[in-house]
């Protein structure tokens, strides 16, 4: 006599069991799906792409081109005929042989092609080579459509690549390797966990799909992340004013403040003990102070930069001032911040305020005659959209600059990590930076398209003057001692850019330094890393290109450089200062309550 799970007819294998309850649960995932995707608040859909007018001239441009020159398109065109048919011949050869040898690639090495089976399969070999062909053939198609003005082109040529990435075998389930490896192993446990993954993902955003890039449960703000000690001593409607508390006996005389950028949180420059530029400027001995910006909600609609210059800059100033008993400080400002703080310093000179004794830039664009990569975004039609969108939501939300930035390396922050996280069911990292990049701010609607028009399209600050609070704002205005840091590859400022607009600025004393590296991993950069360089030169006088021809290199990071040139506009020695000298109430604990705000809160 036999019992149940002794009859192979009649018992379930393990595998299959799990299998089932995995589709069980893929069937209950799917109605989540459903009611998250039926709950989206959506956007407009001019922030989703270009206008059809761009591929409308890129098909004209490039018929007009095979009516002129038939014989150069006809020979693009067979070229890419042949090379598809040569290789389906070559591939039925090879299988006909018993095997497929691996095709020798001109290519650079590819990491989303790193597993052995795109090579030694003849599936996914095959796949992978036509992909590539068929990717080409775009490029060489785009690049044939030569009657077109140059800023259309660069567009076209943005979003061309962007449809090779989207298109890519890696990001779909039946052509990757690697997803169908793990589904097999984990009996298909790890495309449940992928699209809890997603739903997550989606619940978090509204129905938007940003893709996570951290672990959100492994940082706690205060507990392992932005942590140096210093207490909330100011606060209004715009920004929390933290002072922190010294680590040495003495402090230099003149107090540092510092304006981070409000596209993001502080805290970048205070992630952990061990790369904090906060907790070094605070044991270099600085009286250190850093604007925490409120994250805005609909209410904000009508917040304008002139809001953020005299609720922020002008206000932050005076209660440094009125909080160390000085008359002048130090500032920095990183990335907008900086390019808001060059306002401030006009408006300062234009009312004859000599409260700032030296300026400090972080990556920080003036000048914005070269768009750069965000030529692509800085078209009419993709600014009209986002005009229609702080419209209607008062706000634009953090989820459009977020998806914005990331699409800049499609690859590294959307596709890749898409894979790794729905398709392969994997947890993101525990990694710092990755989770402050994923804490996203808004911006209020009124600013937004102020810099975006003004500052972005117009160029005024630097072609005119930018009209602020009854002045008009110029960069030749700004006669304060001045250092500018620059990042080589930075792809959000480039460092060109930003050494342009230090040429344009009225100062006899400037320094511009071009660190190595991006526009975060440039700045966070501390000595004991030992990671990346820096380069100097003192004439700036020159053209871009003849500055860095010039320019000396000097291992390790710019943070002591700069340190000593800080240090001689900073100050004798005094006492150390602490949170509350001056008698007035502790609002809170750093990094306070403003920070721990949510862009979808």
């Amino acid at each position: 006599m036999t019992t149940e799970s002794e009859n192979p007819e009649i018992a379930e294998p393990p595998a299959l069991s799990r299998m089932a309850q995995n589709l069980k649960k893929v069937e209950e995932l799917s109605k989540r799906l459903t009611r998250v995707m039926a709950q989206r608040e959506g956007h407009q859909p001019a922030l989703d792409g270009p206008n059809q007018q761009l591929f409308a001239k890129a098909a004209q441009s490039y018929w007009a081109e095979a009516m002129t020159n038939p014989a150069r398109l006809m020979e693009h065109q067979m070229g890419y005929w042949t090379k598809s048919v040569a290789h389906f011949v070559e591939a039925q050869q090879a299988l006909a042989k018993g095997g497929l040898a691996p095709v020798e690639e001109d290519a650079p090495t590819d990491k989303r092609f790193a597993n052995p089976l795109w090579q030694t399969h003849p599936y996914f070999n095959f796949i992978k080579q036509q992909y590539l062909i068929n990717a080409e053939a775009l490029r060489q198609a785009v690049e044939d459509a030569q009657d077109m003005d140059p800023a259309e082109k660069k567009r076209l040529v943005y979003f061309s690549q962007q449809i090779i990435a989207m298109m890519s075998p890696t990001n779909f389930l039946a052509t990757n390797p690697d997803v169908l490896e793990r589904a097999v192993e984990t009996e298909g446990e790890s495309l449940v966990k992928g699209l809890e993954n997603l739903i997550a993902d989606l619940e978090a955003n509204n129905g938007e799909l940003v893709v996570k890039l951290a672990d959100d449960s492994a940082f706690e703000l205060g507990r392992n992340i932005a942590t140096t000690p210093g207490k909330v001593v100011f606060r209004n409607r715009m920004f929390e004013l933290i002072q922190y508390t010294p680590s040495t006996e003495e402090v230099h005389k003149t107090p540092l403040l510092i304006f981070p950028p409000w596209i993001n949180k502080f805290y970048i420059l205070d992630l952990k003990a061990q790369n904090s530029l906060v907790k070094w400027l605070v044991d270099q001995g600085h009286t250190l102070f850093i604007v925490s910006w409120v994250n805005p909600d609909a209410s904000y609609a009508q917040i304008g930069m002139e809001d953020y210059v005299e609720e922020g800059y002008l206000a932050a100033i005076e209660e440094v001032k009125a909080i160390t008993q000085e008359k002048r400080l130090n500032v920095v400002g990183y990335c907008i911040a900086g390019t808001t703080l060059a306002l401030t310093l006009s408006l300062l000179k234009k009312r004859g305020d000599s409260s700032i004794k030296s300026a400090t830039f972080f990556t920080a664009l003036t000048d914005f005659s070269d768009q750069g990569e965000f030529q692509p975004f800085l078209t009419n039609d993709f600014i009209d959209g986002i005009e229609a969108e702080t419209a209607d939501k008062g706000i634009l939300p953090s989820v459009v600059m977020a998806r914005t930035f990331s699409f800049l390396r499609s690859n590294d922050l959307v596709y890749g990590p898409a894979v790794r996280s729905y398709m392969m069911g994997e947890t993101p990292p525990a990694f710092d930076l990755l989770y402050w990049n994923g804490d996203g701010a808004n911006l209020p609607g009124q600013m937004a398209m102020q810099y975006l028009r003004g500052l972005c399209q117009r160029n005024e600050l630097a072609e005119g003057g930018f009209k602020l609070l009854g002045e008009r704002l110029t960069l030749d205005d700004i006669e304060v001692p001045l250092c500018a840091v620059a990042c080589e590859t930075d792809h959000i400022a480039p460092w060109k850019d930003c050494y342009r607009g230090v040429q344009q600025m009225g100062s006899k004393d400037k320094t511009f330094i071009m660190a190595q590296s991006g526009h975060i991993a440039g700045i966070v950069n501390p000595p004991n890393r030992k990671k990346y360089g820096h380069y100097v030169n003192g004439d700036l006088t020159q053209d871009y290109a003849a500055w860095r021809e010039a320019a000396a290199f000097h291992e390790g990071s710019w943070w002591p450089r700069w340190g000593k040139w800080l240090a001689k506009r900073a100050g004798t020695m005094i006492p150390a200062r602490f949170p509350g000298d001056d008698g007035r109430e502790i609002l809170a604990d750093a990094p306070g309550s403003y920070v721990t705000r949510k862009a979808n809160d």
